[in-house]
């Protein structure tokens, strides 16, 4: 009589049922780290921006504050100089909100939308981070004015209208 070597056909679908059950355990959890990455990513661009817009309306007194993410850095794949147009305070991909341009960046799309004027200054701003898929690619969205307060939409729909920004709570509350 001959033995056999090898596995029987019971024991290999045990082994695939206790693999799909870790990946059934494993999947959500992974999920969720990925949200929660792409709203820590998003949270640093918002921040990021205000940062390049406190630079710019110093750097460009007469023009106040950038009215969009392309004033505050350069177009994808060249070489920038610093303008009203282009100023170079953000990296291409922010600036033009993914690479291909339009496509989001970590899960968000991100936005600038100028306030009010004064004497033709914008004295105004209201950046937001929206998910591209709620519930997929983040959780929350974020905006800032020009106070700097990051907030947070925990529905994930906020707008980028400043004075709908001021009405989230901050962050940190």
């Amino acid at each position: 009589m001959r033995k056999q070597k090898g596995f029987s056909l019971i024991e290999l679908l045990i082994v695939v049922a206790i693999i799909l059950i870790i990946a059934a355990i494993a999947i959500p959890n992974l999920l969720r780290a990925r949200m929660a990455a792409n709203e820590a990513s998003a949270v640093g661009s918002i921040r990021t921006v205000n940062t390049a817009e406190v630079t710019y309306t110093s750097t460009y007194p007469t023009v106040g504050y950038a009215g969009t993410l392309l004033a505050l850095g350069g177009a994808l794949g060249t070489t920038c100089t610093p303008s009203t147009a282009t100023a170079c305070l953000l990296d291409g991909v922010l600036a033009n909100n993914g690479s291909p341009a339009g496509s989001g960046k970590s899960g968000y799309n991100f936005a600038i939308t100028p306030g009010a004027t004064a004497g033709g200054v914008v004295i105004q701003y209201s950046a937001s981070g929206v998910p591209i898929t709620v519930n997929q690619t983040g959780i929350r969205a974020f905006c800032s004015t020009e106070d700097a307060v990051l907030r947070v939409d925990p529905a994930g729909v906020a707008s980028s209208a400043h004075d709908t920004c001021l009405a989230f709570d901050p962050l940190n509350n």
